[in-house]
């Protein structure tokens, strides 16, 4: 005597297996239509939470790191002439100016023929490069202000607690202070020289 009974669905079920149609319907569905849509290269679109796009002809999704991605990896040619990238200084010419080693050799030639402009390129980088080590040094700073110095394990394993330390909220405010004001300079002698550039 079977304990189960069977119901509609189950009878279904098992007539679709037999006939060869396993992927079919056992029961009927009413007030629900799915819209299907047809997405081409390119496309972006929202479905559920994710945002999703069709590269090379495949459905993946549109991550927020994508941008730091293409500004963090290089890619295998060049975007200036399209000669693969293997020269050992591609990479760290790549990183500051988006070309190849050679590609950065012939710009800066150009750039010498022309009086004082090739100073003046110079003069940039040097400030880009100050603002770059100005964001790091303020964020290792702030860091090493914020940690924790109230304990330390010594190599026998003997936990020291130490008294008194540094002011951390002052002192992050004094490194801020300092960090907008410098940030502020380097950026104003920055859009000078641009702007010196612009009218040349």
């Amino acid at each position: 005597m079977l304990k189960k009974e069977f119901k509609r669905k189950d009878v279904q079920r098992a007539r679709n297996l037999i006939m060869g149609n396993s992927g079919a319907s056992t029961g009927t569905q009413i007030g629900y239509g799915k819209k299907i849509k047809d997405y081409k290269e390119g496309d972006v679109w929202t479905e559920g939470k994710k945002t999703w796009t069709i590269k090379n002809g495949i459905k993946q999704t549109v991550s927020k790191l994508d941008v730091i991605k293409k500004e963090v990896f290089m890619p295998l040619s060049c975007p200036c002439c399209g000669k693969v990238m293997k020269h050992r200084l591609d990479k760290p010419n790549y990183k500051i100016h988006k070309k190849c080693f050679d590609c950065v050799i012939e710009f800066e030639g150009k750039l010498k023929h022309v009086p004082g402009r090739y100073e003046k390129y110079l003069k940039e980088l040097e400030l880009k490069n100050k603002l770059t080590s100005l964001d790091e040094i303020e964020s290792y700073l702030l860091d090493a202000i914020n940690t924790s110095n109230s304990g330390f394990v010594s190599e026998d394993g003997v936990i020291e607690k130490w008294k008194g330390g540094v002011d951390s909220k002052k002192w992050t405010k004094d490194i801020k202070e300092y960090s907008a004001k410098t940030r502020e300079k380097l950026e104003k002698e920055l859009n000078d020289e641009e702007g010196t550039k612009r009218t040349n």
